[in-house]
């Protein structure tokens, strides 16, 4: 089974939003996945923009950052304003915004970015399969460049691949299942004079990152793995989802307990760099974390937490999971 089709079948664990991504605005998007607590991409943020300062130490240029799978770009107003993430989600889940149309909500978030003080030397390139999403971060003035294309099935044409060239730090947080080794080898191979960009992915723990780490070593990059802590995504959408994500992780041979039994969706952090960076700066020391393990939930008691032993025992009775669970492979971390 190739690696593609293998994603699919791991994601038949995970609630679809797919209409969320497509709207012509934000508000769905925060509306729903605010009620499950969505919260991977305010974690992202201080580790990103730790990533950020970092390179703005390597180069004299301002620093660009390609979010893959940018939906509305939200991590790009992250990093390149001083905002905030629960500032954003009560805006677009506020009712006064409810009876807007989609043309005055990015009337309104065209003045509303433009009131805020941008990041120095930060450039945000988005990259999405929907048109609707990418145009309307550009639009609204998130993005520098918008790129609504599927780097899966096909090369950037030349015009896309000199927006992709100057890449500086590729960064994701919750793509990596629907996007394989395929686009991060499509996007390296456009880089400026070969020089490979940096990659931050979090990824969700039912998934593996092996193939995609090879093909980053390929182009020079080590990856790190963080140790330690793992981060929270999301809360379930209901138990269905919990005991099929319980068993794609148990799959992997990993330990559930105290991560998805808790109710909660975990990634862990891949960060990908020159080896001369990785000795220099070990990811361990170069950023600090906060894994959201311990966050107070905003929307409501989540209920799903007190059935996880349950639940995994339910997952496990399926059969497919063979005892101990396969051996994992692991990314090595340079010593």
């Amino acid at each position: 089974m190739n690696i593609s089709s293998n994603f699919a079948d791991i994601n038949e664990a995970k609630t679809n939003f797919t209409d969320l991504y497509t709207s012509n605005d934000p508000r769905n998007y925060f509306k729903y996945l605010g009620q499950l607590d969505y919260i991977i991409p305010h974690l992202a943020q201080p580790i990103f923009s730790q990533l950020i300062k970092a390179r703005q130490e390597r180069q004299d240029q301002p620093v660009t950052v390609l979010d893959v799978g940018c939906s509305y770009a939200i991590n790009g107003a992250l990093m390149k304003y001083a905002v905030d993430y629960e500032a954003l989600r009560q805006r677009y889940t506020a009712p006064s915004m409810q009876s807007l149309t989609s043309a005055e909500v990015l009337d309104l978030d065209r003045h509303f970015y433009q009131a805020w003080p941008k990041v120095p030397g930060v450039k945000v390139i988005g990259l999405d399969v929907s048109k609707n999403a990418v145009r309307y971060a550009q639009d609204c003035g998130i993005l520098d460049h918008g790129l609504a294309i599927d780097l899966e099935s096909r090369d950037p044409t030349a015009e896309e691949a000199e927006i992709l060239s100057g890449v500086d730090i590729i960064v994701s947080t919750g793509c990596v299942g629907y996007v394989t080794a395929k686009t991060f080898r499509r996007i390296a191979q456009v880089a400026r004079n070969g020089r490979a960009p940096w990659a931050a992915n979090f990824v969700l723990r039912m998934f593996p990152f092996d193939d995609i780490a090879a093909t980053l070593d390929g182009q020079g990059l080590v990856t790190e793995r963080y140790e330690g802590a793992t981060f929270v995504q999301r809360r379930f959408a209901d138990r269905g989802e919990m005991e099929k994500a319980i068993r794609a992780v148990e799959m992997r041979g990993l330990d559930t307990d105290g991560h998805e039994t808790e109710g909660l969706y975990h990634s862990e952090l891949f960060v990908s760099r020159p080896a001369e960076e990785v000795a220099r700066r070990p990811i361990q020391g170069l950023v600090t974390v906060v894994s959201g393990a311990n966050k107070l939930w905003l929307v409501g008691a989540n209920v799903l937490g007190s059935y996880g032993q349950a639940v995994r025992k339910s997952a496990r009775q399926v059969g497919l999971i063979p005892p101990g669970g396969p051996a994992r492979r692991q990314i090595a971390t340079p010593r």
